[in-house]
């Protein structure tokens, strides 16, 4: 690694071009081009001699090597927290490079079963293809990654190729038009085709049994081709195909900007057509496009199958208009569930979840949540959009004494606050709970007399309406009160009268 890293400096290579070649950290990129080669010789000694955090449980982790030569790092993970209670809390790296150094300093290599392989001979023409699935994080226009999906199938003795991109992943309704295009493309069908044990292809397996998917199984039905699946992990068995998905990624997706799909499976036609199926194959030393004119010969007669209908992809919506997709809530208008309608369509493209009713009449759309368990809520769905705006004002203006005076503030009240007009009207319906109808009249005349149109200063407007009754109403003459009717004895109490004489004994004493 670093004399690669030395020599792409060399030929002109920036310190991140480097780093996203051999996919480094860039500081670890200009650290090594900071070295001669003997400060990394030191720096490599420095790294085997420094102390290890887990050295104090080498012996161990050595008998056990030696006694289970086949022990996964992490196996021996949960081994030295069984037999040690201290054992420190440390990152399960750490404990696969501890694993490492004691396996290379005590000669104990990891034991390996070993495959014996043997070279077999070219299959006859028109007797097979392989079949495999990529992805890749191709760059679009913005910089940004997006990830694309590609279907590839090679005729095995020709190596005659294929590819299909989609922008998600494939189902087996995708994979079965993939299947046809290819075919097309070919204008021709091999006796067998070579698959993976791939869930878009199987959906359970019997006792070695593998049970195919239901739209698969008819479609091989009905083309009437073999199909082989290979062992689980033995991508050997399909070799040829697996080559074809690391071609793809590196000669034709390498770098290559993405504008949308129907312009990628263009390019990708092009390809196949100037290089991946007429350069001559590096095994070969053959072009698969001469020698798909032999193949042709031994294929079987392609013509266009009748593939049923897709099905719509429907999701059950709960009472609370909110439907499930990928772990998470997403909100329709309000009113949008009904008791015998309660099916939407979802479909995701461009990061996006387009949510329609079954007829295809799209309700709403929202952007795609990365995460789990949320609840994604568009706040004018709250609304309940089932009643017309015309009957709302309708109804909410018959609350007022003057039903056509409240229809003409409503109309101007439209013409101002279009976009946001339930939310006005909802606004002024409150102010009924809050105020009297007398405020409301008077709150109403003052508004059209001001060209008010807003709902909230409506509501301002009646709170100082109010107010200023009360006030007015609190400095009038106070009501005099008469005394109770069961108690008039007040009434018959005279009051004493003094007596002059009194006061001027007073003043001479």
């Amino acid at each position: 690694m670093y004399h690669e890293i030395h020599r792409l400096h060399r030929e002109g290579r920036s310190i991140t071009h480097i780093a996203d070649f051999l996919v480094m950290n860039w500081r670890t990129v200009k650290k090594y081009l900071s070295m001669d080669e003997f400060e990394y010789e030191a720096f490599l000694e420095n790294q085997s001699n420094r102390q290890k955090e887990l050295s104090p449980y080498e012996h161990f982790v050595k008998v056990k090597l030696e006694q289970y030569p086949d022990t996964s790092a992490s196996q021996m993970h949960d081994w030295l927290k069984e037999h040690y209670d201290d054992f420190p809390e440390v990152n399960p790296k750490t404990v696969f490079n501890f694993v490492t150094w004691v396996r290379q300093k005590h000669h104990i290599p990891k034991a390996k079963v070993e495959r014996d392989y043997f070279i077999v001979e070219e299959l006859p023409y028109g007797k097979q293809a392989q079949v495999d699935f990529g992805e890749y994080n191709i760059r679009t226009g913005s910089g940004k990654r997006k990830k694309v999906y590609f279907f590839a199938m090679v005729l095995s003795r020709s190596r005659y190729k294929y590819v299909y991109f989609s922008d998600t992943p494939f189902t087996s309704e995708l994979s079965v038009k993939a299947h046809e295009k290819a075919f097309e493309y070919f204008n021709g069908i091999p006796e067998e085709l070579v698959y993976d044990q791939d869930s878009v292809f199987i959906s359970d397996e019997n006792k070695g049994d593998l049970i195919l998917t239901h739209k698969f199984r008819n479609y091989v039905k009905q083309r009437g081709f073999d199909t082989y699946f290979c062992r689980k992990a033995d991508p050997e068995t399909k070799g040829k195909v697996e080559n074809l998905v690391k071609y793809v990624k590196q000669n034709f997706l390498y770098n290559r900007p993405y504008h949308d799909l129907d312009m990628l499976n263009r390019e990708a036609l092009a390809w196949l057509g100037r290089t991946a199926n007429s350069l001559p194959h590096g095994k070969t030393k053959l072009s698969p496009e001469e020698q798909m004119k032999e193949e042709q010969k031994h294929l079987s007669e392609y013509t266009p199958a009748d593939l049923p209908e897709s099905e719509k992809n429907l999701y059950t919506l709960r009472k609370d208009n909110v439907v499930s997709y990928k772990s998470n809530l997403y909100s329709v208008p309000h009113g949008t569930w009904k008791a015998d309608h309660n099916k939407v369509l979802l479909q995701a493209k461009d990061e996006q979840i387009i949510i329609s009713l079954p007829d295809g009449k799209e309700l709403c759309r929202h952007r795609i949540c990365p995460e789990k368990g949320k609840t994604i809520i568009n706040t004018n769905h709250r609304r309940d959009v089932s009643i017309k705006i015309k009957e709302l004002i309708n109804a909410d203006a018959k609350r007022f004494n003057n039903p056509d005076k409240a229809t003409i503030y409503f109309e101007q009240l439209k013409k101002h606050k279009g976009r946001y007009i339930r939310d006005q009207l909802s606004v002024i319906r409150s102010c009924f709970e809050l105020f009297s109808n007398r405020i409301m009249d008077k709150t109403m005349d003052y508004c059209l007399e001001n060209n008010i149109y807003s709902a909230s200063d409506f509501k301002e407007a009646a709170e100082k309406i109010n107010a200023g009754l009360k006030q007015s109403s609190s400095e009038s003459t106070p009501e005099i009160k008469t005394l109770s009717e069961n108690n008039n004895t007040a009434a018959d109490v005279q009051p004493e009268i003094s007596q002059l004489t009194d006061y001027e004994s007073i003043m001479l004493n």
